[in-house]
């Protein structure tokens, strides 16, 4: 061992000893943060499954994939951070002694193409990453930038390490072969030994390279062991686990999205008719109220952007950023950390830590709030959040937690939402419609439309749904759903008066207690009338009668009209036969295809019908119409109108026909297009009504 060797390897030991040493004071850091989240016992279930995900999302990229070039790229990137992981423990045989390499495996020619491969396509993916942050960096991005309130010198050093890591590997490898140590042929090696020709002889050269690259990786490691929030490096480590512990592992697509979760206190659901307010936990109302998947969550955020690049509030120039929501959760979090491991001796806590403390978890700049108000009730939960998220974060549900407490136990939201919350109450239905009006929409058909309890036997109950019994616009949808199973032949029933609101309003908006109340009276009526089969016209009902109602004891069959209307097209029961002129684009509703995966039965029918072109926008990134949690309730103040940005989008494919599969959209598309001035070259109907016009011609 020479001179060179001997200060290298101490130097390499002495980074590497303060390296390790910070971050494993980091790591216990976070652990001890995340445990302070209440507990979560559904997510230890099933493991196998949660394996596969998480290695089918992570190995697999298939979420990352979604962004095909950027996918490919962090693939690579990805991959050459696991894999060449083992070349920086290579350097440190290198620092030691310029002839050593990684034992057992080090001389393989396979190993080193594949290393040599690895290097070269992680490279350029790591070039291309750079050149997109770059390109749509704050202030210079066209549009909106998704790394608005990212912090871009996090971003930005990582990247840099990774290219400078890569590039010492590859001098490395040149002076070897320089010196006339390398490992592999020419074929396995091609980089290697071009750069072997032009760099000179020098062992030393080779051991301080290695030490280089050492003390950039290690310098990489302090950094981040100082910086526990610096989600764009911990996620390398925190998504693996993130993944892991989502909530339904087994949801096709595998996106965090699904039923809201009940209310839960102390890792159980919370029952209302024993619950003490003063004892148990109603909603979030402290960082430390989240379960312990919540501060996961927060540690896990990459700041990449996606979520907010998707979010129709911010698009529409409101306050709320889904990332930045999360980070702000995030900082709060170890901001108030100190506080609260300190138990309840704070004598020794410091300023700072005392001092976020007492910030209130939802509060305007006057009172020092964590999360605004605006930005609060801004949410359409429309999930496009939570689907483009690489590392599962659960924004809704976080967002319906604080929603809870301040509507249960602070009575603060909007003023308006109070009016649809009153009317839930006293009159079974947002609209505070007379219930004996519910079967209105029945009137001037040609056909007697069947009750439950006037028939015994019927496969289907029809579940009209609050808009489609009070609504005028939706009143179509209704009656043309009903018409086509009329003639189709299909056995059906309502409920008619005994039908109330599903719900779903209520609890988006973060009244457990009404939304209980009222599921409560709906699978008491649904159970003691024996459903097994519901068609809903409405995707929140759909939703909330299919995935929320179980959690209250009703398991039942759901499907929309939309997918029951498809199966009797393509059974022949029914036929279109006379085309839709102009063309018709198709605007997925939030409910029914992002939350439900149901994106291709409307499609179908539509495509019997008529020529379907495609907003840019559509499927599982479709734009909101901007009515989902509640907000079909609230006034739009702030920004554009999210149904004004969505009606644009529809108008610029020049289609005459705007089809919709939820009265919501209904009713919001209707409203804009209005609003535009274009309701007389354009029509917004639902695609039941399509389909209905199509067969009808046929008589």
């Amino acid at each position: 061992m020479g001179t060179v060797q001997i200060v290298t390897t101490v130097l390499a030991a002495a980074i590497t000893l303060v390296a390790v040493a910070l971050a494993v004071r980091a790591v216990r850091t976070m652990l001890s943060v995340i445990r302070l989240g209440q507990p979560d016992p559904e997510r230890f279930g099933d493991k196998g499954t949660r394996t596969k995900r998480m290695l089918t999302e992570t190995v697999g990229h298939t979420r990352m994939l979604k962004w095909s070039v950027v996918g490919a790229a962090h693939w690579f990137v990805m991959v050459a951070f696991v894999v060449l992981s083992l070349l920086v423990l290579e350097a440190y045989f290198e620092v030691v002694d310029p002839h050593a390499g990684l034992p057992l495996i080090g001389g393989w020619a396979l190993f080193g193409l594949a290393t040599e491969l690895i290097g070269v396509f992680g490279l350029l993916g790591i070039l291309v990453l750079i050149a997109i942050r770059l390109r749509n960096r704050p202030g210079k991005a066209r549009g909106l930038s998704r790394f608005t309130g990212s912090t871009m010198w996090q971003g930005y050093f990582v990247e840099f390490v990774i290219v400078a890591v890569l590039i010492c590997g590859f001098l490395i490898r040149g002076f070897k072969e320089a010196t006339g140590h390398g490992e592999w042929p020419v074929w396995a090696a091609p980089v290697s030994h071009a750069l072997g020709e032009v760099l000179p002889a020098s062992e030393a050269a080779l051991s301080i390279t290695a030490l280089v690259k050492i003390i950039i990786s290690m310098t990489w490691l302090i950094t981040i062991a100082l910086n526990v929030t610096m989600g764009v490096a911990w996620h390398r480590f925190a998504a693996f686990f993130n993944i892991f512990f989502k909530r339904e592992p087994a949801r096709p697509a595998g996106s965090g999205l699904g039923p809201l979760r009940p209310m839960m206190s102390g890792g159980k659901p919370l029952d209302f008719e024993e619950a003490d307010p003063e004892k148990d936990q109603f909603g979030v109302a402290a960082v430390e109220q989240f379960t312990w998947k919540g501060l996961l969550d927060f540690t896990t955020c990459t700041e990449c952007g996606r979520c907010q690049s998707q979010c129709p509030a911010w698009n529409t120039g409101k306050p709320l950023s889904p990332k930045l929501l999360v980070l702000s959760l995030r900082d709060h979090a170890y901001a108030k950390a100190p506080y609260l491991l300190a138990g309840d001796d704070h004598s020794n806590v410091d300023a700072l830590a005392l001092a976020e403390s007492q910030r209130p978890l939802i509060g305007g700049p006057d009172d020092g709030g964590v999360i605004d108000p605006d930005v609060l009730w801004s949410c359409t939960t429309c999930g496009a959040c939570v689907e483009q998220c690489p590392v599962d974060i659960e924004h809704v549900d976080h967002i319906v937690d604080m929603r809870r407490y301040q509507v249960l136990i602070e009575s603060s939201f909007p003023s308006e939402a109070g009016v649809m919350l009153r009317n839930l109450e006293n009159k079974g239905n947002p609209w505070g419609a007379p219930q004996n009006t519910r079967e209105d929409w029945t009137k001037g058909l040609a056909f007697e439309v069947p009750r439950v309890g006037e028939v015994d036997d019927f496969e289907y109950l029809f579940w009209v749904g609050c808009a489609g019994a009070f609504e005028d616009r939706a009143k179509k949808t209704t009656r043309a759903v009903a018409t086509l199973l009329h003639e189709a032949g299909v056995s059906f029933a309502i409920l008619g008066e005994g039908e109330t609101c599903s719900g779903d309003p209520a609890r988006r908006i973060g009244n457990e207690f009404v939304f209980q109340m009222l599921a409560q009276q709906n699978v008491e009526t649904l159970n003691e009338a024996g459903v097994k089969k519901i068609v809903a016209s409405c995707p929140h009902c759909f939703n909330t009668l299919g995935n929320e109602y179980p959690q209250l004891g009703g398991q039942y069959e759901v499907v929309h009209h939309t997918q029951l209307l498809a199966h009797l097209v393509s059974s022949g029961k029914l036929t279109p036969v006379q085309p839709v002129d102009g063309g018709i684009t198709y605007h997925d509703p939030c409910y029914l295809g992002r939350h439900n995966r149901v994106f291709t039965p409307p499609r179908e029918i539509l495509q019997q019908a008529g020529t379907v072109t495609e907003m840019p926008r559509n499927s599982e990134r479709s734009f909101c119409c901007g009515a989902g949690g509640a907000r079909m309730w609230m006034e739009e103040r702030i920004g554009k109108r999210i149904n004004v940005e969505r009606v644009e989008e529809a108008l610029s494919t020049g289609a005459k026909t705007i089809a919709v599969g939820c009265p919501f959209c209904y009713t919001m598309i209707g409203d804009g297009v209005t609003g535009k001035g274009a309701a007389d070259e354009v029509e917004v109907v639902d695609v039941a009504t399509v389909l209905l016009r199509s067969v009808q011609q046929q008589g």
